[in-house]
């Protein structure tokens, strides 16, 4: 029901945490519950914490065939970092492969969720929905604050309208917001004038005022996307609370990749998008760059490939934009010879080996539950990608869960991919980011025709950087289109070519009208068409398709 982004349908996930209110009676009373609907996805994880900041209370919802995933347990380490009331709610419980049992037991031994006993639920049916809301209104305590005190409310969200400008989603910890209030910003300082106030019913409806507890939005014709951050606190301007609300730790990007338009016009019409885009996703973050190959794009950081993929989609379908995406790459640190570390986004910007003392990337500890019988396949995974194994720890006799410490760059692409075909789709993945670490790696180039593809260069470990080249030439080789010259493709550590492929040439039969005659005509006309070849080898210039980009990320 909340879902209601198409990508959010096609895939079945949730993308967008969205809010809604609910009116509930129970034992002669009247509640208002404000609920927020999560995303799961390690991706969004930014999401949850907005969400539970903004919250007394949580139902951990688990899935009776699927038992306890990573996230779940990712998602309840959260919980309770703030302290929050946990209410375990066991859902599916009408399917044939359901195994209540089973999953009461891994929350009682392995998640200690022993103070409210688990709720069995469907919500196909409708099974134990009326048990959950009296848990609501039994457990989660009402929201503290009064009425009375100075205006304090929470940024959780925002988006823009095309006919109200942006629309600000806000959790109210102290005071009463109005229409036509004077309101300021404590964290940009900006003073507005309200123009409607809202609640979602789950649709947005206009209503007077929202008083302490409650959820809802405000619009103030704000037309310019960037004057909103979320985790700022709105006040009353006439009569401004003492203190700002603790908001939102700033997110770290894991992931980086260039976004450009495949038409060059189209740059300002991205730059607009993608302001937009970032006030209804904070956890996205762009600087503008160049590049030789595409002319100016964005060079943009996202918290994984999912994310970063559903970005670029959204991009495309709601802001009828057609991009480009360069090879994705996390962020190095590089140590250089006289002291100075620099932080690395883009592997073009890599300073000369001369210069480098040592290189740092990111290692993140991973938790992966796998069923027992897949385990052997999933270990051999995580060696394969540079893991160190840190232990093993058996959910149930049929599940086990194994923590890891990876490089990050080893698992953005398709580690994730892998884990669910080697399990049959159930095995999850979950982590966290560690610390820096020194490794040795290496900046692999691709030639093409002698020049480098800034787009199509990346960083890799030095042990596996040949196969890497070798596979990489070789799927160019496929991909890039014969043109009427030679195209050499060659892979370069440095000034070492260490792979080479050659897409022949589409050849055009010059001596078809030769019929008969003298071998030397022939011969002529052989050595002119070479000539003409050598030429346009020098000046013609190669078309890479989008696809070429995509099978960079497949490797």
């Amino acid at each position: 029901m909340l879902d209601g982004m198409d990508l959010e349908r096609e895939r079945g996930i949730t993308i967008k945490a969205k809010a809604v209110r609910l009116a509930h009676a129970a034992g002669g009373k009247e509640y208002i519950l404000n609920l927020i609907d999560t995303p799961g996805h390690v991706d969004f994880t930014y999401e949850v914490s907005k969400a539970l900041a903004a919250c007394e209370g949580v139902l951990l919802v688990v899935d009776a065939a699927q038992g306890v995933e990573a996230q779940t347990v990712a998602n309840l380490y959260l919980a309770r970092e703030h302290d929050l009331v946990i209410i375990p709610i066991i859902n599916k419980i009408d399917l044939p492969s359901a195994e209540p049992e089973r999953v009461r037991h891994q929350l009682r031994e392995t998640l200690h969720l022993t103070d409210i006993e688990p709720i069995m639920a469907s919500a196909k049916s409708g099974i134990g929905v009326d048990e959950i809301m009296q848990a609501i209104v039994d457990f989660i305590p009402s929201p503290k604050g009064e009425n009375e005190n100075p205006l304090q409310a929470l940024i959780i969200d925002s988006a823009f309208d095309t006919f109200k400008g942006v629309v600000i989603y806000i959790r109210l910890k102290n005071g009463i917001i109005r229409k036509g209030m004077k309101i300021k910003m404590m964290g940009t300082g900006r003073v507005y004038d309200i123009e409607e106030v809202g609640v979602f019913k789950p649709s947005p409806a206009a209503v007077d005022e929202l008083s302490c507890g409650e959820v809802g939005y405000f619009t103030c014709n704000i037309k310019n996307p960037k004057e909103v951050h979320v985790g700022d606190t709105v006040t009353d301007f006439r009569k401004p609370a003492a203190d700002a609300l603790p908001g939102y730790k700033k997110v770290r990007p894991l992931v980086f990749c260039g976004l450009y338009p495949v038409n060059a016009k189209d740059f300002p019409f991205l730059r607009d998008a993608i302001e937009k885009m970032e006030l209804s996703d904070s956890s996205f973050i762009y600087e503008v760059e160049s590049s030789v190959s595409f002319g100016f794009g964005f060079r943009c950081g996202f918290l994984g490939l999912l994310h970063m993929e559903i970005i670029q989609e959204r991009l495309e379908r709601e802001y009828n934009l057609n991009l480009i995406a360069t090879t994705p790459s996390v962020v190095y640190k590089v140590i250089k010879r006289n002291g100075e570390t620099v932080e690395i986004e883009n592997p073009s910007k890599l300073p000369p080996p001369q210069e480098i003392e040592e290189i740092e990337e990111p290692f993140i500890r991973a938790f992966v539950i796998s069923p027992a019988d897949s385990l052997g396949n999933v270990m051999q995974l995580c060696q394969e990608r540079r893991g160190i194994y840190r232990s093993t720890e058996y959910l149930d006799p049929t599940r086990a869960m194994l923590v890891y410490e990876f490089p990050l760059s080893e698992i953005i692409v398709d580690f994730y991919d892998k884990i669910k075909s080697m399990t049959r789709g159930y095995g999850s993945l979950d982590y966290e980011f560690k610390e820096y670490m020194p490794s040795d790696l290496v900046k692999l180039d691709i030639l093409i025709n002698g020049k480098p593809c800034d787009a199509l260069s990346f960083i890799v470990h030095k042990e596996s950087a040949y196969n890497k080249g070798n596979q990489l030439v070789s799927k160019l080789k496929e991909l890039i289109p014969r043109q009427l010259f030679e195209v050499a493709l060659q892979a370069a550590i440095g000034s070492k070519i260490i792979a080479r492929e050659t897409v022949r040439p589409a050849g055009k039969n010059v001596t078809a009208k030769c019929y008969g005659g003298d071998i030397t005509r022939k011969r002529k006309l052989w050595e002119k068409q070479k000539e003409g070849k050598k030429r346009m080898k020098q000046f013609g210039k190669v078309e890479i398709p989008q696809e070429a980009f995509m099978a960079v990320l497949k490797l």
